[in-house]
């Protein structure tokens, strides 16, 4: 059986892949976000993985949900960049107060990536 560790850096590889085959971007977030809940099953706490969950909700569309994901990893005390990086990407998606958001940038500049997660997907010409 694969650890945990194991998984996220599988997590990581496949969410890699989701950009690079576009025809089956669906398919490939369906096994994300599987994969992410099982793994959260396990371990609920587990920071890396809700960061990586929420990442793939907010690359889904599913902003409201991906926020309370992330929220609960800075509840658990994560101090991870891409964590702080996809909270202010699911605020300016959702519209929010500029404000609010750089908050978080500003707060994801004092942290480093973890290499477990990865940041959503954020498009500065859409806005």
């Amino acid at each position: 059986m694969k650890s945990i560790t194991q998984r996220l850096e599988n997590v990581v590889k496949l969410q890699a892949k989701r950009w690079e085959n576009e025809d089956y971007w669906d398919d490939i977030n369906d096994l994300l976000i599987k994969e992410l809940e099982d793994i959260l099953a396990v371990e609920p706490q587990n920071t890396s993985a809700l960061i990586n969950l929420g990442a793939v909700l907010s690359d889904s569309g599913e902003n409201e949900n991906a926020l309370k994901v992330l929220k609960t990893a800075v509840d658990l005390g994560s101090e991870d960049k891409n964590l702080y990086t996809n909270i202010a990407i699911v605020m300016v998606d959702l519209g929010m107060n500029p404000e609010h958001y750089h908050e978080y940038l500003e707060t994801a500049e004092n942290f480093t990536e973890d290499p477990l997660t990865f940041k959503a997907f954020f498009d500065p010409n859409a806005y």
